[in-house]
């Protein structure tokens, strides 16, 4: 895990617990929760992409599948602070993501479940303000809890997404009640991971809705082992 928590305003905001014996992996996969996640839930979807992506894949064993580190932040708010720390963890987030690339260097793929998302596209524009766009292999929203049109080419995120040296991929369902109903009373405004993209915005370069209605029952079904849209985001992605 990697955490924010407690930690925004301090000169190192990230701290790193768990295991981190990953050596033979040739990639990971990093996982920001969204709303309403304390440290241990945020652990335990952490947990359940990693049992996700071990089924996805067609992994013989949990370990055989790569690795996810959890990306915890605190989330576990009302609606308006929970999207003020979401753009609070842009510059931690774009701090990690930079500093893994120089002392790791192997690919990371990022997955984002419903407010993860705004966390996911403010970094993506802090990246892009540094020159750090080469820094992820890929990006992948799960019932993406933002505007539909902050990802179009004009939009908030798009530019953004566009200068991403990477595919960035969106799985929404028609299915997703909590942003179909309490996500659009609570913003006024349609969720990028219940409709996609607008029909009449235009979507940035590298920018893919994926429509998994036919998989995803609910908004917390993305990335369960088998019940979640995980083995066409693996297809999607590339990765095994």
């Amino acid at each position: 895990m990697v955490s924010t928590r407690r930690r925004l305003d301090t000169a190192d905001p990230t701290e790193r617990s768990g295991s981190w014996e990953f050596d033979r992996a040739g990639a990971v996969v990093l996982f920001v929760h969204g709303l309403g996640a304390d440290a241990e839930s945020a652990r335990d979807q952490a947990y359940t992409a990693r049992l996700g992506l071990a089924a996805a894949t067609g992994a013989a064993a949990e370990s055989d599948a790569l690795p996810v580190i959890g990306y915890s932040w605190a989330s576990d708010a009302d609606w308006g602070p929970a999207k003020r720390a979401a753009d609070a963890n842009a510059a931690p987030l774009a701090d990690w993501l930079a500093a893994w690339a120089d002392e790791d260097g192997r690919p990371v793929h990022l997955f984002a479940h419903s407010l993860g998302a705004r966390v996911t596209g403010a970094a993506l524009r802090e990246l892009a303000d540094r020159g750090h766009t080469g820094t992820l292999a890929s990006v992948s929203l799960f019932g993406g809890a933002v505007p539909d049109e902050s990802v179009a080419a004009e939009g908030r995120y798009g530019p953004a997404v566009a200068a991403t040296d990477a595919p960035v991929f969106n799985f929404h369902s028609r299915n997703d009640r909590v942003l179909g109903w309490a996500y659009r009373a609570a913003d006024r405004t349609r969720a990028v991971g219940h409709g996609g993209l607008p029909a009449s915005a235009t979507a940035p370069d590298g920018y893919a809705d994926v429509d998994v209605t036919d998989a995803v029952a609910d908004h917390y079904s993305y990335v369960e082992p088998g019940e979640g849209c995980l083995p066409l985001a693996v297809e999607r992605i590339g990765i095994g």
